[in-house]
């Protein structure tokens, strides 16, 4: 009995002590993680700028396979948010600034917990330098539970590194792994959309559609709106010269439909035509190589464009569907005239002479 007192005593002593010890040391903390990156600075900011990426590179939720997310409508710039229920934690994440292809500024709630966040990307020799900071101040409970675990800075410090290493690898696969196919010649069915059309820069169309299709999703869900296929993008206008692109976001419906003047949601209706369809298997920064192929693949088969319609793309599979680029599907599609395909001449040949029995006549036209 009393031996267990003495163990009892001791237990105590030791937990005191402890207590003393980790409460003597410094509440503040300040992470800093950095790696060489294979990719170009404006490639990762955009990618570490939308929180819709994050579940392909940060590590602890990449663990735990209990995790589940939300996001504000548009997940990247100022003002976008994310937040998520794990087995391991809980918390969300806030984008308070951003400076393009520069740096990053977030606040971030782990666990109860609150910490500014930080990113920085600079390029050097090998690819771009993408430094990650996180600074914070720990309660009581917090600084037991990162003294058992080696410190805060070793803690968020490999989480950090272990994070730096997915995204390395993510982009360097996820990105560039892609295939282009050229399907052929197709007739594509017309029918009902609503749109809303900007005119911008060309490199801010990525940035605009990552705005402006959730944007139209949403705007169906809060209108009880059913959507009748893909999300499609409409290029109205495309000027190199002036660095201009016109485009509409455009979502099929059912029926017709009218707004009120001045409304920046329109309702239109395609007519079906002909069109050479080909599909990207990747991520969407490679459409412009597949208007290329699809243009190389007109001129080696004779094919005319019709400038009367114009080229769409449609977003088959995305980041809603699936989280890796590399599996995302879109189709392009760039109208054509059709070939006329003209019957051959009959030619019989006489007792007498060489004559021509019949005059050659086109059928209608038709699509090879």
């Amino acid at each position: 009995m009393r031996i267990l007192k003495y163990l009892l005593l001791l237990i105590l002593l030791l937990f005191i002590g402890l207590s003393v010890f980790v409460s003597t040391q410094k509440a503040n903390f300040d992470v800093v993680r950095s790696k060489i990156i294979k990719s170009p600075k404006a490639t990762i900011y955009n990618y570490v700028n939308d929180y819709r990426n994050w579940e392909t590179f940060g590590t602890w939720i990449i663990e735990d396979k209990g995790i589940s997310f939300n996001y504000s409508n548009v997940s990247s710039g100022k003002g976008a948010f994310c937040s998520w229920e794990g087995n391991d934690s809980d918390g969300n994440l806030t984008t308070l600034f951003v400076k393009e292809n520069d740096s990053i500024s977030q606040k971030m709630i782990s666990n109860g917990e609150e910490s500014s966040v930080s990113w920085k990307f600079k390029d050097t020799i090998g690819g771009t330098k993408v430094t990650w900071t996180s600074k914070g101040k720990l309660d009581f409970k917090s600084k037991i539970l990162a003294f058992f675990n080696g410190g805060i800075n070793s803690t968020v410090g490999d989480t950090y590194e272990k994070s730096l290493a997915n995204l390395d690898k993510t982009l360097d696969y996820e990105l560039n792994t892609h295939t282009i196919k050229v399907n052929g010649i197709v007739n594509r069915q017309g029918g009902f959309y609503l749109k809303q059309s900007i005119v911008c820069k060309e490199k801010s169309v990525a940035k605009n559609l990552k705005i402006l299709v959730p944007r139209m999703k949403k705007f169906f869900e809060k209108n009880d709106i059913v959507m009748n296929g893909k999300p499609f993008i409409i290029y109205n206008k495309y000027d190199r010269t002036n660095d201009l692109i016109g485009l509409s976001v455009c979502i099929p419906v059912k029926d017709s439909l009218r707004f009120s003047a001045g409304s920046d949601i329109e309702w239109a209706d395609m007519k079906p035509y002909t069109a050479v369809k080909s599909t990207l298997t990747g991520d969407y920064s490679h459409t412009q190589k597949t208007w290329n192929t699809t243009y190389n693949y007109l001129a080696k088969n004779k094919l005319v464009r019709n400038t009367s319609q114009q080229i769409i793309e449609v977003y088959v599979k995305g980041i809603d569907d699936v989280k890796q680029p590399s599996k995302w599907v879109t189709e392009v599609y760039v109208p054509i005239f059709p070939k006329a395909v003209v019957k051959k001449s009959v030619y019989k040949k006489s007792s007498d002479s060489t004559s021509v029995i019949g005059t050659p006549t086109p059928t209608e036209i038709q699509t090879p």
